[in-house]
């Protein structure tokens, strides 16, 4: 029997401690979880800072966010488990409708990736919502609530972020096509943004309470400096 040098023998041994407590401690980035609220949260559940998100996919202001702050949000806080991120829907029309039936669609694991991948490629759909003729809005408003959905779907170009996404047309559809969710979503959505006061997108919460006059980056971020 071939006997290690101590060296060795150290190493081998730290190396098992290194990868048991990686197994017990998971990046915080991969461990999501569905909220009772009806947010999906991304982080640490014991984290120092509890930090909601009120986002509306058709808002431009939510968009420049996402594309500024998310990542540095995840890197700097999220990763190391001192801030946990809830994004909560706000919904103001039938397209935050649809966007956020297909954020939520399939596991919970897959929400962050789809809300970003909405909202990052939101200068390329946003000017057919708002370019949209008024039989096109008559179409997304009126007949059964999957019908519509659908409609917007292929009418903004939602298909084709899903579908890079790995969900083909079957999965999206029946996504889209869940009454029970559109109905939790949008009951949800009213309730948390009446809870805290909410009247415009995007706005924080911090540990329950909503932040005052705070929708950039540029103001959010020291708040959450000061408070770890």
């Amino acid at each position: 029997m071939k006997i290690l040098p101590k060296a060795l023998t150290f190493c081998a041994l730290a190396a098992v401690a290194l990868l048991s407590v990686a197994a017990t401690h998971p990046s915080w980035l991969t461990y999501v979880a569905k909220t009772d609220a009806g947010g999906y949260r991304m982080g640490n559940p014991d984290a120092k800072i509890a930090l909601m998100e009120f986002v509306s996919y058709t808002c431009p202001h939510c968009a420049h966010f996402q594309k500024e702050a998310d990542g540095a949000i995840q890197l700097a806080y999220v990763n190391p488990g001192l801030v946990s991120v809830e994004v909560r829907h706000v919904i103001r029309n039938p397209v935050d409708l649809a966007a956020a039936l297909l954020a939520e669609c399939g596991p919970k694991d897959k929400f962050f990736g789809n809300h970003a991948a909405i909202l990052r490629n939101q200068d390329e759909w946003l000017p057919r919502v708002t370019s949209a003729s008024s039989a096109t809005q008559v179409r997304w408003r009126s007949g059964p609530m999957g019908q519509r959905m659908r409609a917007i779907a292929s009418d903004v170009g939602f298909y084709d972020i899903m579908t890079k996404r790995g969900y083909d047309r079957v999965a999206a559809n029946r996504c889209l096509s869940d009454d029970a969710a559109a109905r939790r979503i949008a009951t949800q959505s009213e309730a948390g943004a009446d809870a805290l006061g909410v009247t415009g997108t995007p706005s924080f919460a911090i540990d329950g309470v909503l932040l005052s006059g705070t929708h950039t980056w540029d103001t959010l971020q020291p708040q959450i400096a000061a408070r770890l």
